[in-house]
């Protein structure tokens, strides 16, 4: 830890690690997403692995669940966001993907918030934009969160570089973060460093630190 304007300044992610610093966020760990993903099954398991961590240290932890609006509530960013995602020349020739209160739209089943948790849904890829997630964080007195789930390179990315304009700093459990453009995560890897606004760690170095829950 580093000092300065009479402030406790992190180096590292040993640093926020506890429970009155730092939260843990669990991006869009859906059905529809994770079935996606050629290793789907080990992003689930190490995600998993970092949930029960954080609850044994008592952490708070948040869920992120991602959906698309329906066409009639599209707009043109995202009609037209939605027909390069699909490959399709029309709006006519696009469907429905993660619509609310669908299989696909729902966290998988090795991922159940208990009732002190609290799940946030979204329709932007930051997980600060359009929730209460940053106004939660501050409520609680947090300024630092971790964060695993899926996708690094779609929607994980976007939330280090927002919310390291609100004043949070992020802490990214990399082995715990997937997608499926293996190019893009690496490249999202260097922005993180080349900007140096976020504490990259993996789940062997912090799991012990959120268990112990005293750091």
């Amino acid at each position: 830890m580093r000092f300065g304007n009479g402030l406790d300044i992190p180096e590292g992610h040993a640093d926020v690690c506890a429970p009155h610093r730092m939260a843990l966020v669990v991006y869009d760990m859906q059905v529809g997403v994770l079935s996606q993903l050629p290793d789907g099954p080990e992003i689930i398991e190490r995600v998993v692995r970092v949930v029960e961590a954080a609850r044994r240290g008592g952490y708070p932890v948040i869920f992120l669940r991602h959906f698309f609006l329906p066409h009639r509530l599209s707009g043109a960013f995202a009609l037209r966001m939605a027909m390069n995602w699909q490959q399709v020349d029309s709006v006519d020739q696009l469907k429905p993907i993660l619509q609310r209160d669908t299989p696909a739209f729902e966290l998988v089943p090795e991922l159940r918030p208990r009732a002190d948790e609290v799940v946030f849904d979204k329709t932007t890829m930051s997980a600060f934009e359009g929730t209460p997630l940053a106004a939660t964080l501050r409520d609680l007195g947090i300024g630092s969160y971790a964060i695993v789930g899926v996708a690094l390179e779609i929607g994980i990315a976007p939330t280090v570089s927002h919310s390291t304009d609100l004043g949070f700093i992020p802490v990214v459990i990399s082995d715990a973060c997937g997608g499926r453009d293996k190019e893009a995560m690496a490249r999202a890897y260097d922005d993180f460093r080349f900007q140096g606004h976020a504490i990259v760690t993996d789940t062997a170095t912090i799991t012990p630190l959120l268990e112990d829950g005293t750091a």
